[in-house]
């Protein structure tokens, strides 16, 4: 969707709503708003928890706006959705025609192909139900043009960013055959409800696989690489995990590649292909959750086995930020003309 009336200015403020800030993706959205140099809160939206203080439910941000319960409109310049899967579909096209500036952190815009929507997340959609997937890495140009974007998953943003300079780079001489990748999250990533299998006591010292190929962010993955889940151009198997950590995905994956290639090669693919990429860091040493929770970096480490022509890739990110709310606002600030690291750094 293109971009048209709204555009930056300086010392400009612009008012903005979250819809669905009670759960763990909105409250991170409003912690960073809030600190925003160049955004004030105008409303928060949320459903069962609408009528509560937002300082009720998060006291440890210092935000006592109460939530509001949506009712078809919404102020603002700018609305940020953090709703679950589905409902976006029926409140987006409203937004977009009463000229907000919309960004979408959930997984209803995002797909082209229809009939993969439906197989992943057992729903239909429209067939015009698909926005600019805004990834600022991969597509900055066509963010900036844009009214209403599509925010990555979090998986997806792990996987696509460990991938990405050897299918979209500029060297040709990387074909890649396979692509295993084992993926841990942290229990927010579930979203903030109270099934038991989440609980403590179920989760501790403990970790389980679920979704094995079966995952919805595997077609947005294949989508974004230039592929497709359901005529897929190289073999992709994917194996999410749920660990005994709250925030941060963990991403190892196995590429094999067609030929040998000289490691020296690839780490220069990387670091130049995310040259201009602030929140991304091609490291030396070995990445851990640990060193980009609580930022909106992804941190990427690379071995070669020439042996075997293997290559290993580990990726880092904050699932809530990076993978959610982080990567929004860094949408925003590219929508609306500013430095993408604002109020991010």
């Amino acid at each position: 969707m293109e971009h048209s009336d709204i555009s930056s200015a300086a010392g400009k403020q612009y008012s903005v709503s979250v819809i669905g800030a009670s759960g763990y993706s909105g409250a991170e959205l409003v912690r960073l708003l809030l600190r925003h140099p160049s955004v004030r809160l105008e409303t928060l939206y949320a459903f069962s928890q609408a009528g509560k203080r937002f300082s009720d439910l998060y006291p440890s941000i210092s935000c006592d706006m109460e939530l509001q319960r949506y009712e078809g409109e919404s102020t603002g310049d700018i609305c940020f959705l953090a709703l679950p899967h589905g409902e976006a579909l029926n409140i987006v096209p409203g937004l977009v025609r009463s000229g907000k500036t919309v960004i979408d952190l959930s997984g209803d815009f995002r797909l082209k192909n229809l009939d993969e929507h439906e197989t992943y997340y057992r729903q239909s959609k429209p067939a015009d139900a698909c926005m600019t997937y805004a990834m600022p890495e991969l597509f900055r140009d066509e963010i900036a043009r844009s009214r209403a974007v599509s925010n990555p998953g979090c998986y997806a943003t792990s996987i696509i960013l460990a991938l990405a300079p050897l299918f979209l780079g500029q060297d040709n001489s990387f074909s890649v055959r396979t692509v295993s990748c084992t993926a841990v999250s942290g229990i927010s990533g579930a979203g903030r409800t109270s099934k038991t299998e989440l609980s403590f006591s179920e989760m501790s010292e403990n970790m389980r696989a679920y979704k094995v190929c079966q995952h919805q962010h595997t077609p947005e993955i294949m989508q974004a690489l230039g592929s497709s889940a359901s005529a897929p151009s190289f073999d992709f198997t994917f194996t999410p995990v749920i660990g005994p950590f709250t925030r941060g995905i963990y991403s190892m994956l196995t590429v094999s590649l067609q030929g040998p290639v000289e490691t020296n090669a690839i780490q220069e693919l990387y670091r130049s292909f995310y040259a201009a990429a602030p929140f991304v860091r091609v490291r030396s040493s070995m990445t851990e959750v640990r060193h980009v929770a609580m930022t909106n970096f992804c941190d990427i480490h690379i071995a070669y086995g020439p042996e075997n022509g293997r290559l290993v890739i580990v990726s880092a990110i904050d699932n809530l930020l990076k993978g959610a709310a982080g990567q929004a606002v860094q949408n925003m600030n590219i929508m609306l003309g500013m430095d993408e690291t604002l109020g991010l750094l």
